[in-house]
């Protein structure tokens, strides 16, 4: 498994950044795409790495979030056949607290429709691709995260309820090493995420974590009560960045050294 970093927060290898994700894996003779961050920008450095996006044959939402989303339009003018993935949950109605504002911070309102025919949406446990799956939340009381977290979503009747992350899902890459999980935001927690991927597959280990870990508001005991929780996890490979947050990874450095990486655009990471 080959994944390549096409855009996160932080500049790397020549290549533009911004506040969103995307990931180019190539896994088992097959290539897929997870997010497409904020705009076209992940389609201009992958043209630079020469990264082809025509080959992808799947692509996958991680989450409602335009720095996830708003780049589907430049997938689909480049890639003219393969469907995208979301969880069945996901909607363009969500909503978080920046200061004292509420603000739509959702899929670019108009794009499930006017790409409908491309979207497929996914429940429980789904293999897309030999090896490759998705994988939702189980664990109930999510909305309880959400609140916290100051994120919302919207129904029909504009009223806001919290985010239970019903549009969030984990991809789950099967390697002769183990389970390696991309988990974009995490905005259930990692721990709830390692647990409902080993719930999915009963006796198998966890290899590599890969993602966002959505830490950078949050206190600095609980990041350090995370790292030590995944030093022990059995997990030999950590690379995050995105939502992480620059004083949580420091932390997390601390706790787990070589086994933590930093992600940043034009990173590879290749696992057997």
């Amino acid at each position: 498994m080959r994944a390549t970093i096409l855009t996160d927060n932080i500049e790397g290898c020549g290549l533009g950044a911004e506040w969103g994700l995307a990931i180019y894996i190539e896994h088992r003779g097959h290539a897929l795409l997870l997010d497409t961050g904020a705009s076209d920008l992940f389609a201009k450095n992958a043209a630079a790495l020469g990264l082809d996006l025509g080959a992808v044959e799947v692509g996958v939402l991680s989450h409602a979030h335009y720095d996830h989303a708003d780049g589907l339009a430049a997938f689909f003018a480049a890639n003219g056949h393969a469907p995208f993935y979301l969880r069945r949950g996901a909607a363009e109605n969500c909503f978080g607290y920046h200061g004292d504002s509420l603000d739509y911070i959702g899929i670019r309102r108009g794009t499930l429709a006017a790409y409908a025919d491309r979207i497929v949406f996914a429940d429980g446990v789904r293999e897309i691709l030999p090896g490759a799956w998705l994988v939702g939340h189980t664990t109930p009381g999510l909305a309880a995260v959400g609140e916290r977290a100051g994120m919302f979503v919207e129904d029909r009747l504009s009223r806001k309820r919290p985010d239970d992350f019903s549009h969030e899902q984990t991809l789950v890459l099967e390697t002769d090493g183990g389970l390696a999980v991309f988990s974009s935001c995490s905005h259930a927690g990692v721990p709830v995420i390692l647990r409902e991927v080993l719930e999915a597959f009963p006796g198998r280990t966890i290899a590599a974590l890969v993602g966002g870990f959505h830490l950078y508001q949050t206190a600095p005991e609980e990041v350090r009560a995370l790292g030590r929780a995944l030093r022990t996890s059995g997990v030999s490979i950590v690379v995050t960045g995105h939502c992480t947050g620059d004083e949580a990874y420091t932390i997390l450095k601390e706790e787990l050294g070589g086994a933590l990486s930093q992600m940043h655009t034009g990173l590879v990471l290749e696992l057997d």
